[in-house]
């Protein structure tokens, strides 16, 4: 691991660094100033929720446009345009004057954060690395989740003596700073746009899936239950944080200071799996990925004190750590890396569409009445019959795969 991670740290940390700034977009950060933002322009937990998810759809369906750029640039041209019109959507989070501009402004967070930055990190170290994609996407996705527990703790902490417009501006300078950091790391990229044609790995019976063979493939249709299902599912873990400490009768900087348990979960699972994914694959490891999530959200249900919640928050970071790297490489696995930019993309955009839903959904029903721990309990259910729906598929499906690649892709 340590000769693999010296060998290619330029690339690596390309990507890492690319990660941790998608950090400012994801729900897990905006939902920081939740009360903030409620308070300041009046709105209810469920009409939060709803222009949360009217942003984030409309960021869903333009990713699945979007995400098909990282097959046609190189990943120092793309961030010289995503990453500055990142910053301008914390900067108009910053200014924003009323509640009817918030769905631009999410919409805005949501492209550049969780969709586009996140994106090209992932696809690049799913494109640059072949047997050793698992630590590739492992080392790089580390970024996100030091964001999930830095981020929450440093900006909770900041709200005591800093107006929340003025961390958003904190959050634009941020990423601007960046940018020539990695116009450096990627002075000579892994592997040259031009050159993709001659390097791909191909998926199942050998083909290079193209986004409309994905659609008609039924592997496809029986695993995404279970993709879906973190991604979805945490996002409203983080949203209703102020929420949640409220319900569990503590403040919201008591929650917040347990996130780096959930952190260090997510660490060691992100790296365990990365190796554990370059030994066995996709096929075997991929059905096991919500179990801890189940498990992680009865426990948060049942736990009354910061004990029982830190546990829970533990075995949750479990999914998130492993959710970093495995359904990532089940893409290029299964279906191949010649498309990967818009497979990808129309996955993203899928995981984007649950994680608008699953917001508005949890704060309507909180609204009605349905309290966040029941709901949890049946989230938990849901796990368990995803996770069986995706055994049985993937069982099949890996008969179909060709041997794995042996050599990563050269670099230029």
């Amino acid at each position: 691991m340590y000769t693999f991670i010296r060998d290619n740290a330029a690339w690596l940390a390309a990507g890492f660094l690319l990660t941790l700034s998608s950090s400012f977009g994801q729900t897990f950060f905006i939902s920081i100033f939740a009360g903030e933002i409620r308070a300041a322009f009046g709105l209810s937990h469920g009409l939060w929720g709803a222009v949360y998810s009217v942003g984030t759809l409309a960021s869903a369906i333009v990713m699945v446009w979007a995400g098909t750029l990282t097959d046609r640039f190189r990943v120092r041209e793309l961030i010289l345009v995503v990453l500055p019109f990142f910053a301008a959507a914390c900067l108009a989070m910053a200014a924003v004057p009323g509640a009817w501009a918030l769905p631009f402004v999410i919409f805005a967070l949501r492209l550049a954060g969780q969709g586009m930055t996140t994106h090209t990190a992932i696809v690049a170290m799913s494109r640059w690395f072949v047997a050793n994609r698992g630590k590739a996407l492992s080392v790089a996705s580390l970024g996100v989740t030091l964001g999930e527990s830095l981020m929450p703790l440093a900006f909770v902490a900041l709200l005591a003596v800093a107006g929340w417009r003025s961390l958003w501006v904190l959050a634009a300078v941020l990423i601007l700073a960046t940018l020539p950091i990695l116009q450096s790391l990627l002075r000579w990229e892994r592997t040259p746009q031009a050159d993709l044609a001659s390097n791909p790995a191909a998926g199942m019976r050998g083909v290079h899936w193209t986004r409309g063979q994905v659609l008609r493939n039924w592997v496809f249709w029986s695993v995404m239950p279970l993709i879906l299902g973190p991604s979805t599912f945490v996002t409203v873990l983080f949203f209703h944080q102020v929420h949640l400490a409220e319900i569990k009768e503590i403040s919201h900087l008591s929650l917040v200071a347990l996130f780096p348990v959930y952190t260090a979960s997510a660490v060691a699972a992100m790296v365990a799996s990365g190796i554990a994914l370059d030994r066995w694959g996709t096929g075997r490891l991929l059905p096991f990925l919500v179990l801890p999530l189940a498990v992680g959200f009865i426990v948060l249900s049942r736990s009354e004190g910061l004990l029982g919640i830190g546990v829970g928050m533990a075995v949750v970071g479990i999914t998130s750590g492993a959710n970093s790297t495995l359904p990532n490489a089940f893409w290029a696995e299964f279906y191949g890396t010649r498309h990967m930019g818009g497979i990808k993309a129309m996955a993203q955009a899928m995981l984007v569409f649950g994680t608008a839903v699953g917001p508005v959904a949890t704060g309507i029903a909180i609204d009605a009445g349905v309290g966040f721990e029941k709901q949890m309990l049946w989230i938990a259910l849901y796990c368990v019959a995803a996770a069986a729906l995706a055994a049985v598929t993937l069982r099949r499906a890996a008969r179909m795969l060709a041997p794995a690649g042996e050599i990563d892709v050269v670099g230029a």
